[in-house]
């Protein structure tokens, strides 16, 4: 048998590269550095995660880089003089959960944990999900902590707060002057 020679010649320096589309980011990349900024600039105005929902990044899309965390949906509205938030949260207990109320804000915090195994037609399956979640809600000033009460039934924590008096969350509306 004989054996061919093959000469392999180097690209020259001047040869077309291939570019990452993007600049090398993958579009959930780029949506996950965009809700960054997002939260930053929240943050500069005083109103932080709390007040955000839990964004894609804390589901399957950053599954798909690393590791998941589940954050309950959370609802904050007023009713009454009451100041309410109410969390989801699925698959939970009232034991699973802790609710600490501070002057400024209430934080919820937990930990899921479930655990599915099933055998159906010869086929086992089995899934695990577990973690701990934290969710801060910011308070107005002058809100009665101390009257503050908590209630959980078919997965959903309601805190309630009674608001600040009328005097001290009330606005006034000013007139605006011509400056000649």
């Amino acid at each position: 048998m004989a054996q061919e020679e093959v000469q392999v010649t180097r690209r020259s320096e001047t040869a077309l590269e291939r570019r990452e589309p993007y600049g090398g980011l993958s579009p959930f990349r780029m949506l996950d550095r965009f809700a960054d900024e997002m939260e930053r600039v929240f943050d500069e105005f005083g109103l932080g995660r709390g007040w955000l929902t839990p964004r894609f990044g804390f589901g399957p899309i950053r599954a798909l880089g690393r590791a998941a965390a589940w954050m309950p949906d959370i609802e904050v509205l007023q009713r009454n003089n009451e100041i309410v938030i109410r969390a989801d949260l699925p698959g939970l207990t009232k034991d699973d959960v802790q609710v600490e109320v501070a002057e400024d804000a209430v934080t919820i915090q937990g930990e899921r944990r479930r655990a599915v195994e099933e055998e159906r037609e010869g086929v086992y399956r089995s899934e695990r999900e577990y973690g701990a979640f934290c969710r801060v809600v910011p308070l107005p000033e002058g809100a009665i902590t101390d009257q503050a009460k908590a209630t959980f039934s078919n997965g959903v924590l309601e805190v309630t707060v009674p608001a600040p008096p009328e005097a001290v969350r009330r606005g006034r509306r000013i007139e605006i002057e011509d400056k000649r």
